[in-house]
């Protein structure tokens, strides 16, 4: 079973296409379930962010599995089959453990480094826990990825220094300090966004449709609380406008901020929160994900990069020499199995013939047999398990099961008896 990744990201796809990927939680239970389902899928995990709509698949077959994902994905999304397949990237086997990683530590996001995508990572790994869509391959996989993203966190400049979206859009305002900053939306990112333009001293207000949400914000940030009803009387008090709730439709139109001090409005939101027209306001500065993409902030120096980048990569070596050991396992006990019952065999034939031999007697012989026959599986059985970590060029698990001829069902018993994931 090997792991296939179905990506549509700010890489690959325009902000206009991944805004019509975007999948709220009844969506990618629903594309899971359908991708779940399918003959050459055994397990799945949906990851959707504003910079990205991906699956990873455990699959049986690569073009079965593919061509599963990708009509799923556009049966769920409604986006057409044909912009899929030229918008998306796929990564198979190794590869998609390479771009897991690189995901999970921030360096394939669009402010590289930046930490918000642990969590939508974890996030993802609980959803799809919790709906029983992964099993033993993207745990194992997904569970790597995080203490990966952990390490590059808390070891690297590049993870540590705290960028994100919300710091490369505030880049691009002269000054918050001192200056009323208005946050539409009360989750994760408009959280990160009010602490943030807080900790840079500016006057915090809040709305959110949920009121309660946005008080428990404003706790934290010292935030003045509107309703949704009063969100024009909140615009018009406002200097900065940060608005990242991600709804279906924009939230914001011109009428809302015309004659209003916004000077810029920040969108985040995916889909768009603020209507593009915005940006035909005098004086309104529209940044949103679409102009992010183009860069232009501040971002880590290339050799903070390349730190970050080397750590992935040598995790990534690590989990692969481990996997192709562990793939060795049950080939391994299936051959001691054999040799075992081969020398049990062997052992009850000379007790037949051999009568009038002592009980001590016969200890010994079996004793000095079994020893006989560790010390011939000991060095190939050691050095499979070596040389398998070397390369996945060359399937030294094969090899040993056409030279011993072992049976495949015993090797696949073994292989089933591992345990289950925590």
């Amino acid at each position: 079973m090997s792991v296939l990744v179905l990506s549509a990201s700010h890489h690959t796809a325009s902000v206009e296409l991944l805004s019509a990927l975007t999948l709220d939680a009844p969506a990618r239970g629903k594309l899971a379930t359908e991708v779940y389902a399918s003959e050459f899928v055994d397990e799945v995990l949906v990851l959707s962010t504003c910079n990205r709509t991906e699956i990873y698949a455990a699959v049986s077959k690569f073009h079965g599995g593919l061509e599963e994902v990708t009509t799923a994905l556009a049966t769920v999304s409604g986006v057409p089959l044909h912009r899929l397949q030229d918008a998306c990237a796929v990564s198979y086997d190794e590869r998609a453990v390479q771009h897991a990683f690189s995901v999970a530590s921030g360096m394939a996001s669009m402010v590289r480094g930046e930490q918000q995508i642990l969590g939508q990572v974890r996030a993802a790994l609980t959803e799809s826990q919790q709906a029983g869509t992964v099993g033993t391959a993207l745990n194992a996989l997904f569970q790597q990825a995080l203490r990966v993203g952990k390490r590059v966190q808390h070891e690297t400049s590049a993870g540590s220094a705290g960028r994100s979206l919300i710091t490369a859009a505030l880049d691009r305002v002269p000054t918050v300090a001192g200056r009323r900053v208005l946050i539409v939306g009360a989750g994760a990112m408009a959280s990160l966004a009010a602490r943030t333009a807080y900790a840079r001293g500016a006057e915090i207000g809040l709305v959110n449709r949920t009121r309660s949400k946005a008080e428990n914000l404003a706790e934290s940030v010292a935030g003045k609380v509107f309703a949704l009803s009063e969100l024009r009387t909140a615009v018009a008090e406002a200097d900065v406008l940060i608005s990242c709730t991600g709804g279906r439709d924009p939230l914001l139109r011109p009428d809302d901020l015309a004659g209003s001090a916004v000077r810029h409005a920040i969108d985040l939101g995916l889909p768009a929160d603020i209507d593009p027209a915005v940006a035909q306001l005098p004086g309104v500065e529209l940044i949103n994900l679409e102009s992010l993409a183009h860069g232009g902030f501040d971002t880590a120096s290339d050799a903070e990069l390349a730190d970050a980048e080397r750590l992935v990569a040598d995790e990534v070596s690590d989990f692969l020499a481990a996997r192709h050991a562990a793939a060795v396992t049950p080939t391994v006990v299936a051959l001691r199995t054999m040799a075992g019952e081969i020398l049990d065999t062997e052992l009850a034939r000379l007790d037949a013939r051999t009568r009038g031999l002592g009980e001590t007697e016969r200890a010994e012989v079996a004793q000095a047999m079994r020893r006989v026959v560790e010390k011939l599986l000991h060095q190939p059985t050691v050095r499979v398990r070596q040389l398998a970590t070397d390369t996945a060029e060359m399937d030294y698990a094969g090899a040993l099961r056409e030279l011993f001829a072992l049976d495949a069902d015993a090797v696949r018993a073994v292989s089933d008896a591992e345990p289950p994931p925590r």
